[in-house]
């Protein structure tokens, strides 16, 4: 089997973006180092013991000869981010606008495991302790940009990766070059200055003080997260690979919840909140979370009409 049959197959299971890299170790280095700097703050799940299980994808499946890494579109035609300005509303990153792409990915791999026929293989989702980005770009499908996301020249960096390793050997793609140059757009572009030379710094991430941080965010920093109450986009928003990024003909990927209304976040019941976003990967951030990412949006956003919810 050759990558671009693979490629064909990956298409057909619907997935935009797929490639073949060797089941070798990559990039555990500069892994090890980001961990060093500090830089995952207290997500352990990155620096525990599984830390190391990354150093080699034959530590998830022992007789992996290939990665398949497959990229699968979010983008839909709404307005970014950086082009919604209504002080009432609050913002949830695209990609967690309509079903969680974990349920997605995984089915669209299980497709690809059966039709490819591979004797023994594993799907990996993000959730799994392999290092996807590094794959997929020796698999070709884009290069890391500064703000740390995969950018493929034709898509930007509107797609979910996932991965299959499988025990059959199949000639790898190449590496794309790095096409970021000098541009530093998403880098200025961070409100809590977090995209740094050695990579994003989770601590003063938007996302990770939103999503991953159990507790209060220090005072100094709830400032520049302005209204995001789960996520956030805008080091892609601002990014120029993204002028034409191509959108999605997937409805699974809509937004139930457009920029929902601050004031009716306020006041769910902790019912509600899982009915509204049942499915979707909202609620990670967890209720009590969720109120907290609520509360400091109303602040930032300084409302009147928000002060009685707040108090």
């Amino acid at each position: 089997m050759t990558a671009a049959e693979v490629r064909a197959m990956a298409r057909e299971c619907g997935f935009e973006l797929a490639g073949v890299a060797a089941a070798a170790p990559a990039d555990i280095e500069r892994y090890r180092d980001w961990v060093e700097r500090g830089y995952a703050g207290e997500m352990r799940y990155l620096t525990d013991r599984r830390a190391e299980v990354r150093a080699d994808p034959r530590n998830l499946l022992a007789s992996a000869r290939s990665v398949i890494c497959v990229g699968k579109l979010y983008h839909t035609p709404w307005p970014y981010s950086t082009q919604f300005d209504d002080a009432a509303r609050g913002w949830i990153s695209r990609y967690a606008w309509g079903d969680d792409y974990h349920d997605v990915m995984r089915w669209g791999l299980e497709r690809l495991a059966a039709r490819m026929g591979a004797p023994e293989w594993k799907i990996c989702v993000d959730t799994a302790p392999l290092l996807e980005r590094s794959y997929a770009r020796l698999a070709g499908l884009g290069w890391i940009g500064k703000n740390t996301c995969l950018i493929n020249q034709q898509s930007g960096s509107w797609f979910f990766l996932g991965e299959l390793l499988v025990s059959m050997e199949i000639a790898p793609d190449a590496p794309p070059p790095d096409r970021c140059g000098t541009c530093t757009r998403c880098i200025d572009a961070c409100p809590t200055a977090a995209i740094l030379p050695g990579g994003v710094d989770s601590r003063l991430c938007i996302s990770y003080f939103t999503i991953e941080q159990r507790g209060s965010v220090a005072e100094e920093m709830r400032g520049g997260i302005g209204g995001h109450v789960f996520g956030c986009d805008i080091c892609q928003d601002v990014c120029p690979w993204n002028r034409r990024a191509p959108v999605t003909a997937d409805e699974v990927f809509a937004p139930r919840q457009f920029a929902p209304l601050l004031g009716e976040l306020a006041v769910l019941s902790e019912a509600e909140f899982r009915s509204m976003f049942r499915g979707t990967p909202v609620t990670r951030a967890r209720y009590s979370g969720f109120l907290r990412n609520v509360a400091m949006a109303m602040g930032n956003r300084g409302l009147p009409e928000f002060r009685g919810a707040l108090d």
